[in-house]
């Protein structure tokens, strides 16, 4: 089969644990390939996806080919596949805008951005000219206007969109009116992990709800020491990121809990702890008879490859669309692998969906 070739914005962690693993299951079987929710998605592997483009802002990384790009500073994810083949794809230099928070010039090289002095390249231009299809958004929390931009280029160039990130665009009404308008597809809003702090949270908090507990009050704390917690230091860019998070978890409940009964949210950037996210959570409910009772939960994982396989199963389903000429917001696979999506369903439904959609039984 021919492969999906993809644009990147944003050679971070994340970008880094996808172009990993999709050399990494190149050489695997259904059998052995452990980490993967979908193995095959209409007739595609993960090896069958290709990086033609990307962009950073970054002076390590732009001009650099994507192969070493990945692994350069302030990257600090696991390396489970280090030998990546030389792809003859240099990073490009992208726009900046608000893309990189005032706060992260005060801190050590290895930890933050540098921005590079290159001159902005033509987005579009080069979109086009690489015959990329579909363009993943790994911008940092809060990168609104960067977000907006990118976007319009992805229309621009007539491919499609994935927003991994927490700014609402798939979820945007007049956004994904563009979008369904120039028949192109969409994948949003804020990458989903595996097994990660929301979807533990979501799963508890439906068992709750199938069990008849009275869910009371609850908070989910995270900690981590990537620049994504490094970037969320500054409050005034969570407000999205805030609503994504606490919105996927108050979708499921049975009663929506007062603002001053829920709270989820980043909570500190810890340098040591690198690109490993501690997520602590406490739920307090009432079980039978009005007894009282709580849960307490520690979760450690590694975040970018994390969200990995989630991006994996977007772009494959984002390919389906682009061959079946489906445009606009794709419900099934955001739903799955989203926390903010444009309609939420419970996750054994997305999941059913998901395959209806791979199947062919299911449009969107």
């Amino acid at each position: 089969m021919e492969k999906i070739k993809i644009a990147v914005i944003g050679l971070g962690n994340c970008a880094s644990s996808l172009i990993q693993g999709i050399h990494y299951y190149n050489d695997k079987k259904s059998e052995d390939a452990i980490g993967l929710m979908h193995w095959d998605i209409g007739g595609y592997k993960p090896s069958d996806i290709e990086v033609v483009a990307a962009f950073d802002i970054d002076e390590r990384k732009v001009g650099k080919d994507v192969s070493e790009a990945i692994f350069a500073k302030p990257n600090c994810t696991t390396v489970f596949c280090p030998e990546i083949p030389e792809m003859g794809v240099k990073v490009s230099m992208g726009k900046v805008l608000d893309g990189v928070a005032s706060h992260m010039s005060k801190y050590d090289d290895d930890y933050t951005f540098i921005i590079s002095d290159e001159e902005e390249s033509d987005i579009v231009s080069i979109l086009k000219e690489s015959g990329a299809e579909i363009l993943i958004n790994y911008l940092p929390v809060g990168s609104q206007k960067a977000t907006e931009f990118y976007a319009q280029c992805a229309l621009d160039a007539g491919i499609a969109y994935i927003n991994s990130m927490p700014v609402f665009i798939v979820s945007n009404p007049e956004w994904a009116k563009k979008f369904e308008e120039k028949g192109i597809p969409a994948v949003g809003d804020d990458i989903k992990a595996q097994i990660g702090a929301t979807i533990t949270h979501r799963t508890l908090a439906n068992l709750f709800r199938e069990r008849g507990v009275k869910l009371e009050r609850t908070y989910q704390l995270n900690t981590g020491g990537n620049t994504d917690f490094l970037n969320m230091l500054n409050r005034d860019r969570l407000d999205s990121k805030k609503e994504s998070k606490t919105e996927a978890v108050q979708s499921v409940l049975a009663e929506r809990l007062d603002d001053p009964n829920i709270h989820i949210g980043p909570s500190d950037y810890v340098p040591w702890q690198k690109d490993n996210k501690l997520c602590f959570l406490r739920m307090e409910g009432k079980t039978f008879g009005d007894v009282p009772m709580n849960i307490e939960l520690r979760l450690s994982v590694e975040d970018s490859p994390n969200s990995a396989g989630c991006v994996i199963d977007a772009v494959r389903c984002c390919k389906l669309a682009l061959e079946r000429g489906i445009g606009g917001q794709l419900t099934s696979i955001s739903a799955y692998t989203m926390k903010h999506p444009p309609e939420q369903f419970k996750d054994e439904k997305a999941y059913e969906m998901v395959n209806e959609f791979i199947e062919g039984k299911r449009e969107r």
